[in-house]
């Protein structure tokens, strides 16, 4: 009888486990493993943001340009440089490319180290051109800025924080800037979770959900940027660190069917 008990809570696992991946649908996958960067899938976002964003509204220091953006060994790189006195990065973004509404985004990176940066894996409402920000939303998957080596941010701003960082979880994990971690964000029409190596460490759930604390009804886009200095990374940054490299491994995306 015990071994029959067994047997059939064997099967029940296996379907299970077969359920759970047919209703986990794979959406977008970058693996980076071409020699360029996909342009069907991504856009760059270039120079200091003026006129109409200048220090791309955080008073940060970096021009984005393309040349700081490269594919190598597999992985996609943002580097952060210097020459003479300005600062060089890149920042990249799937708007009008590939947005989704809810699901589970997870990506493998290595982030750089030193006073002043500041790298960041996120998402904002597609409706940013007609709802501005914070009205728009926005889900920070993983913050970090080189003067906490050790600390993790994820946080979310909207209409009804005003856009302030209250919204957030900080964590330590050691060796960010030295080995790769798993940034993970589960996200439902119920609420918004986030993992660090399979480790959940925040979930944003409001009870009683509104425009303004829960615009996370819609599609949003991703982006991927290094900005150096601002009102988070900054404002000191220590000129002896560059050049800097920001290294993701992979980003998928998969759907709740």
């Amino acid at each position: 009888m015990k071994l029959i008990k067994l047997f059939s809570l064997f099967i029940l696992l296996i379907n299970f486990s077969c359920k759970m991946q047919e209703d986990k649908k794979l959406l977008f996958n970058q693996d980076f493993n071409h020699n360029s960067l996909n342009d069907s899938l991504w856009s760059y976002d270039l120079g200091d943001g003026c006129p109409n964003l200048c220090g791309w509204g955080n008073n940060e220091l970096q021009l984005y340009s393309k040349e700081n953006i490269a594919i190598r060994d597999g992985k996609l790189i943002i580097s952060a440089t210097k020459k003479d006195s300005s600062y060089y990065s890149g920042k990249i973004h799937t708007k009008d490319k590939f947005e989704f509404k809810y699901g589970t985004f997870e990506a493998r990176a290595k982030l750089p180290k030193g006073h002043g940066l500041w790298p960041a894996i996120w998402m904002l409402g597609n409706d940013i051109d007609e709802n501005a920000w914070p009205g728009c939303g926005e889900i920070d998957i993983m913050e970090h800025v080189g003067k906490e080596p050790n600390k993790i941010f994820a946080s979310l701003h909207n209409a009804s924080s005003f856009g302030n960082t209250i919204n957030s979880k900080k964590v330590e994990i050691k060796n960010v800037q030295d080995e790769f971690h798993i940034y993970k964000m589960e996200w439902t029409e119920d609420h918004i979770r986030f993992f660090i190596d399979d480790n959940e460490i925040y979930t944003y759930a409001p009870e009683n959900k509104d425009d303004k604390n829960w615009p996370y009804n819609k599609p949003f886009y991703l982006i991927l940027n290094l900005a150096i200095g601002g009102n988070f990374g900054g404002p000191e940054v220590d000129n002896s660190i560059f050049p800097q490299e920001f290294i993701i491994d992979y980003i998928k995306v998969y759907s709740h069917q």
